[in-house]
């Protein structure tokens, strides 16, 4: 099934970026993506195994017990997912990758590089250039025009840098030769494969960065499935050409993870740092406490919001050892679970203010 999907597939995606190009903003209704049925836990094949760059894909015995699950599902052919591991080129370079230290860096480094004055200006440009249809998806599902050009800018530089791994080399090298995270890969893989067959498009057709994120707003393919919209009603939900799907499948997003309109994402807050504030600011991200449980601690909001509202305390490092402080509100929460970091939210927040007339 997958090679033969292939022949055809390059020839319809690239009509459809060509249709993509020359869209115009849609009045009709889009079309929803269909909800992704929930299905018991999926098991995990993670057994001792010889590296896949040793055995093959189809010689690995993880790849074997992920063949037999899915074939005795009924989803997929015992035949169709050989052929498919046949086809799957192994990418130890992404192994390597993966398994690079990690590094920290602090917000005054971060900043420059993801919320500076080049992505800022790149984002007035995009939204420019595609004003009248985000402008149409941002009414539609209340979330700012500027937010939605801001993830687009700070995941692929207004996809820019979408990536180039074939997602069907990237996903299975991690599922089977990457063991510390192979629950969640091998459930990519599987979304991958069902993306393929949803949509009648070759699963090799599917690029995007080693990771197996795609397109524009670098969605997973779980992501997809769930979230992504059809927003230009082609049949196709082309999130790496379409800019109306793009836009959509970001705001959709959004508006699926709690997004409130006309909230804001964040406020400055004065304080003296004591252990109780710290142990606060250090607890995972989470709308744990009341602005005036807060106010009681000695935190100081430096604009008008009600003591009920729920927030989130942090801290971005402006200089070495320098610090400045913040609450965040709900669709500052709603972001952060875009892309689990502060940062993130916050240069999203700047991109935005930046490209927008601010006050978010």
């Amino acid at each position: 099934m997958w090679k033969k999907v292939f022949l055809f597939s390059s020839v319809a995606l690239a009509l459809a970026a060509c249709k993509a190009d020359k869209q115009q903003p849609s009045t009709e209704t889009p079309v929803k993506p269909k909800p992704v049925q929930t299905t018991t836990q999926r098991p995990v094949f993670n057994a001792p195994a010889d590296s896949i760059a040793l055995t093959g894909f189809n010689g690995n015995v993880n790849v074997q017990q992920f063949i037999d699950y899915e074939a005795n599902s009924g989803r997929f052919s015992r035949a169709e997912l050989q052929g498919f591991f046949n086809q799957a080129v192994y990418k130890g370079n992404i192994i390597n990758i993966m398994n690079r230290p990690g590094t920290s860096r602090p917000w005054y480094e971060f900043q420059k590089g993801n919320a500076g004055a080049a992505k800022i200006n790149g984002g007035r440009a995009f939204y420019q250039q595609n004003r009248a249809v985000i402008n149409q998806v941002a009414r539609e599902y209340g979330v700012p025009a500027e937010i939605i050009v801001a993830i687009v800018g700070i995941e692929t530089n207004y996809g820019r840098d979408m990536g180039s791994f074939r997602l069907a080399d990237a996903l299975p090298t991690l599922a089977f030769d990457y063991p510390r995270r192979a629950e969640f890969f091998q459930k990519e893989l599987y979304d991958l494969l069902m993306m393929s067959k949803e949509s009648k498009r070759d699963a090799f057709s599917f690029v995007g960065s080693y990771a197996g994120a795609m397109g524009m707003p670098q969605f997973m393919p779980s992501s997809y499935r769930k979230w992504a919209v059809d927003y230009d009603r082609d049949g196709f939900r082309n999130i790496w050409n379409s800019v109306p799907d793009v836009a959509a499948s970001v705001a959709n997003y959004m508006k699926v993870h709690g997004w409130q309109t006309g909230g804001r994402v964040m406020m400055p807050v004065s304080l003296t740092i004591t252990p109780q504030l710290q142990a606060i600011i250090d607890e995972k991200t989470a709308l744990n406490y009341t602005v005036g449980q807060l106010r009681q601690l000695g935190v100081v909001p430096q604009g008008q919001v009600s003591d009920s509202e729920k927030v989130v305390l942090f801290r971005l490092e402006t200089r070495p050892n320098v610090f400045d402080y913040y609450i965040g509100f709900n669709n500052f929460y709603t972001i952060w679970q875009y892309n689990h970091s502060r940062m993130y939210v916050t240069a999203v927040r700047d991109i935005a203010n930046g490209v927008g007339a601010g006050g978010l």
